[in-house]
């Protein structure tokens, strides 16, 4: 079996550069995923999330700025020991197109090529290279005029390769664990990314693991740190957050197109995990939103 991994679909359109997103959040339920383009992710107030990039995982600090440019490769940010109140993360993903091959070939981009290369496995910066350039992405999204944007990024990107940074992943690919143990997890975490807009029960569960419905609930409790319903309720919960930030879909849309079958049920678990509703969740997000 291959582990099949949740391959996300970014904003960005042919005509874009990039795409930022600047959020304040208080803890991070995005599951573990890859795609096509390229992430330069910033987070501080974060000291305790576990940040897993391919086969790498470390413990955090307060500050962390990784690029990853690896198309294959896995990668998730996950609350862990966090209680921090005022995460801030901000997320730009951006097109290999922006870059042509000639011009990558230019003497003046040789550091940038050589950093884009390195990041193919991911890479962390040290904390003088994020306080060289917190001031310029700090300011990113509020840029309204998209080709100083661009210039913007762009000058963060070479900035970036003149600092300090080490390679986090030993392989640009996603990982996978063959034992037994992890092949039933990842069989079951499989059929509910396919199915999490269904019904799911714990026999369905159960049974794709090869294990009593009791015996399963514990082994699932020990191998992810949480309850069958709370692992389905989170993933369901973690996408809808993403299409209340990246697209115009309507709250009862996104509610049942998630799983989710009772709108009111919706909303209060939204509040719950979110502290405030999914319309107030989406209004103060989609200031901090741009495509450029």
């Amino acid at each position: 079996m291959v582990k099949r991994l949740i391959h996300e679909i970014t904003p960005l359109s042919s005509a874009d550069c990039f795409y930022i997103a600047d959020r304040c959040k208080k803890e991070f339920t995005y599951p573990i995923h890859c795609h096509e383009e390229c992430e330069l992710n910033f987070t501080s107030h974060s000291a305790g999330v576990r940040r897993i990039v391919g086969d790498s995982v470390e413990v955090i600090g307060d500050y962390d700025l990784v690029l990853i440019t690896g198309k294959d490769l896995e990668h998730v940010w996950e609350q862990n020991e966090c209680r921090s109140e005022s995460i801030r993360e901000i997320t730009v993903q951006f097109s290999r197109s922006i870059f042509t091959d000639s011009l990558l070939e230019k003497s003046q981009f040789q550091s940038i090529k050589k950093m884009m290369e390195d990041a193919e496995c991911g890479i962390a910066f040290s904390m003088p290279g994020i306080v060289r350039i917190y001031g310029m992405l700090d300011k990113l999204s509020t840029e309204c005029d998209g080709f100083y944007a661009v210039l913007q990024f762009l000058s963060i990107l070479y900035e970036l390769s003149q600092c300090e940074y080490r390679q986090l992943s030993s392989t640009s690919y996603a990982k996978f664990d063959g034992g037994q143990e992890s092949r039933r997890i990842l069989d079951v975490q499989d059929y509910i990314t396919l199915h999490y807009a269904e019904q799911i029960s714990l026999g369905e569960l159960a049974k794709l693991a090869d294990m009593s419905p009791t015996s399963f609930s514990r082994f699932f409790k020990l191998r992810t740190g949480k309850n069958v319903t709370d692992f389905i309720i989170d993933y369901r919960l973690s996408l809808a957050v993403r299409l209340l930030v990246d697209t115009n879909r309507n709250i009862s849309e996104i509610c049942y197109g998630c799983g989710f079958n009772n709108l009111s049920n919706f909303n209060r678990i939204f509040r719950k995990k979110k502290g405030c509703s999914p319309k107030e969740f989406r209004q103060q997000c989609v200031k901090k939103k741009l495509i450029v």
